[in-house]
């Protein structure tokens, strides 16, 4: 044990655990994942994906007229231990009486499980990464933990959308891929390619990342001076080990999509087209990719309730040591930033259409956000590595926006991410959503909820989401705000969680002591 307490990695892993643990609300953060969640249920049971009375709101009709989600089956199967254990846990007789509230002992089970464990992989993978690149220990650790604590990556540990889960698989598929390019490993480019291949069940756009993994490898062979026949008999190889294991998940994804609405070919996305066009015949011919271009684009690069820029500030700071230090950066590094570029440029065109670009109910942008983290996962290994070189501004500056991140990215854990939405409903629009929700974290302090509006039932009409947006977004102060837990589970909830803060500073402190020493 006191060997694992002088290993950084090691550290580092239990300090991803701690976050992800002491932040969870036990609930699943949004709609959208808990039906994700029944599509899991109902894999294993005879309950129906989609209930009826959640149509048309939610839920498409397939073969046989039946209900079906219209989301991929990834994150389905991510959730389908967690599911199973929560179940059979939430049968036990201890919680009959409890059984039909939320947090539901499922969700619980499910969002600290599947939460806990992105994170730990996340941290993993990330630093594994940055080593792979050449940074070193202290740089990538501290990398690891700015993208945990000071970009959205921590709103989307709360709240479970899928996210994290396709940042995971696609940094896995790039490491992977990367060291087979350095070694010539065949098994690790079947893993990096399973893993961007696994990200087609979650989302189909991340075919996206599949492709900017192909682009980063050439990219690296180009810098490199590869050229010609060695460039292509390179190639080749790559393409001969991931081509296949693509088109078996693309497969795996078709079945799926013929199994709910008998067709190979078609999306879900066309079958939602058709239903609402005939629920609404005013809808636009090219519903749902009738936001005009410049609308989603730059909305999602400024308005001031989307804007990646205000939700994920490091990336100010990728842009700036780029502009300062490019000539610097290895080529490695180099390849990786023009392969992120690349790759957030294709979403943020392909959304800037999209009926609801700016991801409707979420924090910042999440189309485009999970590409944001991977642009700046660099931004602080960076700045450490090329400290004297980029200057004392640049350095003051750094850690300024590293501040300010984790500062923003911490007030989005305070309260249910839709109270600004409902806010907003009366406020209008624009609004600066992260200036709001820092006044309502003080108001709120304060006791003065009157001066924002939260003693007004109105705002929501669903009992429990008034509830929700009127308590901390912790699972202690969730249980005891809907009163319905006996006092002894409250009072143990609150005493786990205090323990949990406790190890976490415990664990940061000690890998802050361990960080200080020098490695070989």
């Amino acid at each position: 044990m006191s060997r694992c307490l002088r290993d950084p990695l090691f550290l580092l892993a239990f300090t991803a655990g701690l976050i992800a643990f002491v932040i969870q609300s036990g609930e699943l953060g949004t709609a959208d994942t808990q039906h994700r969640l029944q599509s899991t249920h109902a894999l294993w049971t005879a309950q129906s994906p989609v209930f009826p009375q959640e149509y048309p709101e939610f839920g498409i009709h397939g073969r046989g007229g039946k209900l079906q989600s219209w989301y991929g089956i990834g994150q389905s199967l991510l959730m389908l231990p967690a599911d199973l254990v929560g179940t059979c846990v939430e049968r036990l007789p201890v919680f009959a009486d409890y059984n039909g509230n939320d947090p539901s002992v499922r969700n619980i089970i499910v969002s600290y499980s599947t939460n806990i464990l992105v994170s730990v992989l996340t941290s993993l993978i990330c630093f594994r990464f940055l080593r792979q690149l050449g940074f070193e220990v202290n740089h990538s650790v501290l990398g690891v933990l700015a993208l945990l604590l000071a970009t959205t990556h921590l709103h989307y540990t709360q709240n479970m959308m899928e996210n994290n889960y396709i940042f995971l698989l696609t940094l896995t598929g790039l490491s992977y891929q990367y060291e087979w390019l350095r070694n010539g490993s065949r098994r690790a480019l079947l893993i990096g390619s399973a893993a961007f291949g696994l990200n087609l069940l979650t989302r189909l756009t991340t075919g996206m990342d599949l492709l900017a993994g192909a682009l980063f490898i050439l990219l690296v062979l180009w810098f490199e001076g590869i050229r010609g026949r060695a460039l292509w008999h390179r190639y080749q190889t790559y393409m001969a080990n991931a081509l296949p294991i693509y088109v078996f998940f693309g497969l795996l994804d078709r079945l799926y999509q013929y199994y709910r609405f008998g067709s190979f070919f078609n999306t879900y996305i066309s079958v939602v087209a058709r239903e609402a066009r005939q629920r609404d015949p005013s809808l636009p011919a090219r519903y749902p990719f009738e936001t005009p271009f410049h609308v989603g684009f730059f909305g999602a690069l400024f308005a001031p309730e989307k804007s990646i820029f205000l939700f994920d500030p490091l990336l100010i700071l990728m842009i700036l040591l780029v502009i300062v230090a490019w000539k610097r950066f290895t080529l490695a590094v180099r390849a990786y930033i023009i392969t992120g570029a690349t790759l957030l440029l294709a979403y943020l065109s392909f959304y800037a259409r999209y009926t609801v670009w700016s991801g409707d109910f979420a924090w910042g942008d999440r189309y485009v956000s999970t590409t944001v983290e991977l642009v700046v996962l660099l931004s602080v290994p960076l700045l450490l590595r090329y400290r004297n070189e980029a200057g004392k501004l640049l350095w003051t500056m750094g850690i300024a926006l590293l501040a300010i991140s984790i500062v923003i990215q911490a007030s989005s854990l305070a309260f249910w991410l839709p109270l600004e939405i409902y806010q907003m409903e009366t406020l209008g629009h624009p609004t600066f959503v992260i200036a709001l929700r820092m006044k309502n974290i003080i108001a709120f302090a304060l006791g003065k909820m009157g001066a924002w509006g939260l003693n007004n039932h109105a705002m929501t009409e669903d009992p429990w989401d008034y509830v929700h947006i009127t308590t901390w977004n912790f699972l202690p102060f969730l249980l005891k705000r809907t009163g319905v837990a006996p006092l002894w589970v409250v009072n143990l909830a609150f005493a786990m969680w205090s323990v949990g803060l406790a190890a976490l500073a415990a664990t940061l402190w000690r890998l802050r002591r361990v960080l200080l020493r020098p490695h070989e």
